[in-house]
């Protein structure tokens, strides 16, 4: 099995082809909300455009069926004394807490911790303000890593302990006191004064700002410190970490800088490329991109929109950002020259045809055409109006593509 890997696919798919049986220490799983919102977002980077909807047809039932099937692979996948953090918001928490209850059984369920974040940019009146996330979290069984975190006292707090009860040590770090073992027999030990109390299951941690360089464009991304709480308090170095629905790469960013093994599985290509590119600038060398498309016929079985996100990235240009009004124009490559992409076989005059009215809206002489494939009228009308009008439109096959790059 491969560690320190992103795996682009279908997420149940990697974890019944590729993932272990009990192998796994620790998941953390942030599906897509059953919110019925669209998001479109352009990349930090200027050309990657990731549109994606999490929009379930079929009503809550369908979403918790789809939910289950994945979830029950990763209950496979995790080792005995591994543990999973599922984040939910308030549209199917309560549905997903019974499902989840199905598949470890009740007694395996150990929190359920509020990630509150902050007040939200708008909100519908009159109501309370939305401000936390739910983080369901279960184990595997009664034996699980977890290493306690301590939130630690205020100054005031720390001066009134140590006023309060005498120390037993010159630096005032702790006292000693008496405590009963398993067997009722009584022992003394040291109370650290420092210390602070046990981390509670509310946990207050801002959402990213906007204006934060470790802002990705992602929509739905989680801030770091979310992540480094929920590994640190469940694995351990060298323990492998694995997020089945990795988007941007925060889980595996932060497992890494943590000293652990890590997978991340996203459907995505543009997904999986803004990981590898993370990774990258982490310093992370050694790890595998496994599943991207390179074959006319994975290229075929894409969404649109990573299909064109595929196109321009080879092609080194830039997606419009316009969705209407753009007048057949996808984007840009070579700096200027307006591109079209059809995700079609045996692409047509009319194709050729109707963008040769978009170039010549946009006073250009040149423009280029992808497609899976062209049919014979296609290139009759390039060597047209090239002869005809002096317009250069280049035909360019997806095979065509694969073989350059």
């Amino acid at each position: 099995m491969e560690t320190n890997a992103i795996y682009c696919g279908d997420n149940i798919e990697v974890l019944r082809r590729d993932i272990l049986d009990n192998s796994i220490n620790l998941i953390y799983a942030d599906p897509p909300f059953f919110s019925n919102k669209h998001y479109e977002v352009i990349w930090g980077d200027g050309y990657e455009l990731r549109s994606f909807e999490d929009r379930w047809k079929g009503g809550i039932q369908n979403y918790i069926a789809w939910m289950e099937l994945r979830l029950r692979d990763c209950q496979r996948v995790l080792k005995e004394t591994g543990s999973l953090y599922l984040h939910c918001d308030y549209h199917a928490s309560h549905y997903l807490k019974v499902m989840m209850d199905r598949i470890f059984g009740e007694s395996k369920f150990r929190n359920e911790i509020i990630w509150f974040y902050g007040p939200k940019a708008s909100q519908k009146y009159p109501t309370f303000q939305e401000k936390h996330d739910t983080l369901f979290l279960y184990t595997k069984s009664d034996k699980f890593t977890f290493n306690q975190t301590f939130q630690e006292y205020s100054e005031a707090t720390l001066a009134e302990r140590r006023t309060r009860f005498k120390s037993h040590d010159k630096s005032g770090r702790y006292r000693m006191t008496t405590r009963r073992d398993s067997h009722g027999k009584k022992y003394r030990a040291k109370v650290y004064l420092h210390e602070g109390v046990a981390l509670p299951d509310v946990w207050d941690i801002p959402i990213i700002n906007a204006t934060s360089k470790e802002r990705l464009g992602y929509p739905t991304q989680k801030p770091e410190a979310l992540l480094e709480r929920i590994i640190n308090a469940s694995s351990n170095p060298m323990d492998i970490v694995l997020d089945p629905f990795c988007g941007c790469g925060t889980t595996i960013a932060v497992a890494h800088r943590g000293g652990r093994r890590w997978i991340g599985i996203d459907v995505s290509p543009t997904a999986c490329k803004l990981m590898e590119k993370r990774m990258r600038k982490l310093g992370a060398k050694d790890f595998k991109m496994i599943g991207l498309p390179k074959t006319v016929d994975e290229l075929r079985a894409l969404q649109p929109f990573e299909f064109q996100n595929w196109v321009f990235e080879k092609l080194h240009g830039r997606v419009n950002p316009r969705k209407v009004g753009d007048y057949g124009i996808d984007g840009w490559i070579e700096l200027d020259v307006p591109t079209q992409v059809k995700q079609s076989e045996d692409v047509g005059r009319n194709v050729v045809d109707n963008f040769e009215t978009a170039i010549r809206r946009m006073n250009k002489t040149k423009g280029v055409i992808v497609a899976l494939s062209f049919g014979k009228g296609a290139y009759e009308e390039v060597a047209r109006v090239k002869n005809e009008e002096g317009l250069e439109i280049k035909l360019k096959a997806v095979e065509e593509i694969l073989k350059e790059t």
